[in-house]
């Protein structure tokens, strides 16, 4: 019988960048919040060795550049598996290079899900591993709970839910158009207070939510990589714009972009948005409406 797990998206509340390390990656901290919105892994066991892949998305490559089959083959090999091989099959929902992590959520269901169908020879030390060399927002997506994550993304603590945002609405509006990930970040350097950002932030927007002041959070958030997507892309802070005019109290690019979130008190404020942005706007892009 297959196994059949959901692959949620993210976005980041907060993205702080502290400076570049040696080693290439960027020291950041964030604040990860998990949006009910999934992709879909089925997964099957197969006579034929090693690991086969398919997707409904045409644009989305099927080789070892996809993080799922680098995730499987990496499984197979860390639990020195030499039985069954794996089907895996991937419905895509959430947009490609959309600052959502879909891909890394993918990354992580797959490890996850690897495990279940295979006995769960993995302890979940060794997945948290295996997540760390995939990719920086892999290690979040093993778990289910909002996070703060420093060093590259890697480094994941698990925080209670807000209680502020529980039950509130969300807008995620994709308009048509990705923005790379190395890209934005290689773009940071011209940007200076962006690259060598102030440490604390995430703290700051930890307390205002916690203390339920959604006007005084709304202040707090920040995004380190809208400085060269913003200025590259300046229809996104129109459209950021466009959703604090019509009752949200937050609005931002969600990591590299190009996806903006926008937060209302409830679920019927963030639906009223949603027609006199298409009136405006036009009706192209992905626009999805989620309660938290």
């Amino acid at each position: 019988m297959p196994l059949i797990r959901s692959s949620p998206c993210k976005v980041n509340l907060l993205l702080n960048i502290l400076g570049r390390r040696p080693d290439g990656f960027h020291d950041l901290e964030t604040l990860f919040h998990p949006v009910p919105l999934c992709d879909e892994l089925t997964f099957e066991t197969e006579s034929e060795p090693g690991v086969q892949f398919t997707c409904d998305h045409p644009e989305l490559p099927t080789d070892r550049s996809n993080l799922v089959v680098r995730a499987a083959e990496q499984f197979l090999a860390e639990a020195q598996w030499t039985g069954q091989g794996v089907r895996i099959h991937l419905t895509k929902r959430i947009p490609l290079a959309a600052g959502l992590g879909g891909g890394s959520s993918n990354a992580a269901q797959t490890l996850v899900g690897m495990n279940d169908l295979l006995g769960r020879p993995l302890g979940i030390d060794r997945l948290d591993r295996l997540a760390a060399t995939l990719g920086s927002d892999v290690n979040f997506f093993l778990q289910d709970q909002p996070a703060r994550a420093t060093g590259r993304g890697e480094q994941v603590e698990p925080i209670a839910a807000f209680e502020a945002l529980r039950g509130r609405g969300m807008i995620l509006y994709h308009p048509g158009f990705g923005i790379s990930t190395a890209w934005a970040y290689r773009e940071l350097a011209q940007y200076s207070e962006a690259l060598n950002g102030r440490p604390g932030r995430v703290e700051a927007l930890e307390r205002a939510l916690r203390s339920g002041d959604l006007a005084e959070a709304g202040r707090h958030f920040y995004n380190s990589l809208e400085a060269p997507a913003l200025h590259k892309y300046p229809i996104l802070k129109v459209y950021q714009s466009f959703f604090r005019e019509h009752g949200a109290w937050a609005a931002l690019m969600s990591g590299s972009g190009s996806t903006t979130f926008a937060l209302f008190p409830d679920v019927l404020m963030a639906q009223a948005a949603v027609a006199p942005f298409e009136a405006h706007f036009g009706e192209e892009g992905w626009m999805q409406v989620v309660r938290l």
